[in-house]
């Protein structure tokens, strides 16, 4: 079994590990982890049985897959730290956001084989997307390995690096907007009559159900709307005043800002 390495333990990281034990894909003995403050490490420890270690390099130099996932701003301190510990043939796996693979790759200054990443938030209920790519020294069979474990806590794809800000734009920063959506029409349903707690159930599950319908059927979207839609029946009719609003728009183009600003920063 291989050992899989982290520096840095937030929220990601730790669901990454927890979507790890619980897929079987490796036990708390083959995983490894730093962190500069016990906060998260000490509740996975006691969580899931993992091993700490006292530095980055001693992580790095075990790790067969080694996850980075530490701030941004904190690569440049980190990567230096442990370019001359990576164990020989190791995977590093970056769910650092906006961060090319060029720009880790020089940051270590040797080759290496190296994974860029994006999942999201719902990480942390097992429903996440993520997305990831492989630098040339990657082969097939170790980006699917990868790709294995980012499906252990949720869906993930493989695509090209050029898409990454795509990615950013659909879901990376996507779960905000559906969120502003659910809140939207518990506002409604609270304007109806209904108690807020009970509005928020409500439109999160016919949100989430909603999707499990797109992803389970294969149906494009717009069939589904349109069985749902009886002829002058109230489906419709909300249908309506939301192309009124350009609801349809609206998103698109909030969506491709997004992606500018990823592309930009």
């Amino acid at each position: 079994m291989k050992t899989i390495g982290f520096i840095g333990c937030g929220n990601m990281g730790s669901a990454i590990i927890g979507g790890i034990i619980n897929a079987k894909i490796a036990d708390g003995e083959h995983i490894i982890a730093y962190a500069p403050t016990n906060t998260h490490l000490d509740v996975l420890k006691e969580k899931y049985g993992i091993n700490s270690r006292p530095n980055n390099w001693d992580v790095a130099r075990e790790a067969d897959i080694l996850f980075l996932a530490v701030k941004p701003n904190k690569l440049s301190e980190v990567i230096p730290d442990i370019s001359g510990s990576l164990k020989k043939g190791a995977v590093v796996v970056s769910i650092v956001a906006g961060t090319t693979m060029s720009a880790i790759e020089k940051l270590f200054c040797r080759e290496l084989k190296l994974v860029r990443s994006m999942p999201n938030t719902p990480a942390l209920v097992g429903e996440a997307m993520s997305a990831i790519c492989g630098n040339s020294h990657m082969e097939d069979e170790e980006l699917e390995d990868i790709k294995k474990i980012f499906e252990s806590f949720g869906k993930c794809e493989i695509v090209p690096e050029s898409l990454m800000d795509a990615v950013t734009g659909v879901s990376g920063s996507s779960p905000a907007y559906v969120y502003m959506f659910i809140e939207a029409m518990a506002d409604a349903a609270v304007a109806d009559g209904m108690p807020r707690n009970q509005a928020y159930k409500f439109a999160a599950q016919a949100v989430y159900g909603s999707a499990k319908m797109v992803l389970e059927t294969g149906l494009h979207p717009g069939v589904l709307k349109d069985n749902v839609c009886s002829p002058g029946g109230t489906t419709i009719e909300a249908v309506a005043e939301l192309e009124k609003g350009g609801l349809r728009s609206t998103v698109i183009s909030a969506q491709r800002a997004c992606v500018k600003k990823s592309k930009n920063m």
